[in-house]
C-alpha cells in the first residue's frame, strides 16, 4: 500500500470515527458508511492529483 493510500485510508477512519462519536452514524452502520467515506476521500484526492498533473503536462509541452 502506497502513502497516498495509507493517508486516505487514515483520512476516512477517522472521519467515520468523527460521524460515529457526534452520533451521526451507528457502529452497525459502519462498514456501508466507511465505503462510501472512504470512495468520496479517493476520488477528491486522486482527482486533484489528475489535475494538477495534467496542468504539468501542458507546462513542460
Amino acid at each position: 500500500m502506497g502513502s497516498l493510500d495509507e493517508h486516505i485510508l487514515r483520512t476516512a477512519k477517522e472521519i467515520v470515527v468523527k460521524f460515529i462519536e457526534t452520533g451521526r452514524i451507528s457502529p452497525t452502520g459502519f462498514n456501508e458508511s466507511f465505503k462510501a467515506i472512504y470512495k468520496s476521500v479517493e476520488e477528491a484526492v486522486k482527482g486533484t492529483e489528475d489535475i494538477a498533473g495534467k496542468d504539468e503536462e501542458n507546462l513542460t509541452r
